[in-house]
């Protein structure tokens, strides 16, 4: 390589770094929003023209965010948040003074308002990951238009979803784990009692739901509750399971 292209090497590798290189930021010690919409020039300091990204919205007076959405939405700006300190979430709140629905203009049905939109179109049973979404202005808004990027993050879309269109709570649901035709595992526990058996899968459900599978052996057919990849639950467990799983998404 002669000295003028090497040089030349030299000199655009010198002028791609910067570019590259995820800028360092630091987490404000008291995160305020002041219009209803945060944005991670309101989580961080330091975050430069990326400080104009919406993380979520702000109906009420607070709102909670989780560190692992946030660090991914400021990775994607361009911006590198090491969050040392273990973070898990993170809260927002408004003005001192403000009213609890004080700053959530953005998220009115109508007008010239902030909404989730799709970052990319997904097709039926994809996965909602938190790059697959950003906030856009829009005229309208749907009734069920999520406030919170993580309201539907780790869900599924039940129809194929184009990029560009609203977020509705409509266009998701919990993955399915199971499905028709597959050979799971059927357990029973109560009062240190264990017992199994495999079924066939009759229809498919998320972990959580209720679905009919038929014992193999006896060719009996019983409402089992989805517990993961290739599992059910029958008896007081599944109850449980299904009281549990109902109790976290009523929280998000």
């Amino acid at each position: 390589m002669t000295r003028a292209a090497l040089a030349l090497v030299t000199l655009l590798a010198a002028a791609a770094g910067p570019v590259l290189a995820a800028q360092p930021v630091t987490l404000k010690a008291d995160t305020v929003d002041a219009d209803g919409m945060v944005t991670l020039g309101d989580l961080f300091d330091g975050a430069g023209q990326a400080g104009a990204v919406r993380v979520a919205a702000r109906p009420g007076q607070t709102v909670s965010l989780d560190a692992r959405i946030v660090q991914a939405m400021a990775w994607r700006a361009g911006l590198e948040w090491a969050n040392a300190e273990g973070v898990k979430r993170i809260l927002v709140r408004g003005p001192a003074g403000a009213g609890p629905g004080a700053g959530a203009g953005p998220v009115a049905a109508r007008g010239n308002v902030e909404v989730l939109t799709y970052a990319r179109s997904l097709a039926a049973g994809e996965v909602v990951q938190a790059e697959d979404l950003v906030w856009a202005k829009m005229a309208a808004a749907p009734a069920d238009a999520p406030a919170d990027a993580e309201q539907v993050i780790g869900l599924a879309a039940r129809r194929p979803l184009r990029a560009g269109a609203a977020v509705g709570a409509r266009d998701v649901a919990a993955p399915q784990v199971v499905k028709a035709g597959d050979l799971i595992t059927v357990a029973y526990e109560d009062g240190g009692i264990s017992l199994s058996l495999q079924a066939k899968a009759l229809g498919g459900g998320a972990a959580g739901e209720a679905i009919a599978v038929q014992n193999t052996v006896s060719k009996k057919t019983l409402q089992a509750v989805v517990a993961g990849p290739g599992q059910a639950l029958v008896g007081p467990a599944a109850d449980q399971f299904k009281a549990a799983r109902s109790t976290r998404y009523a929280l998000r």
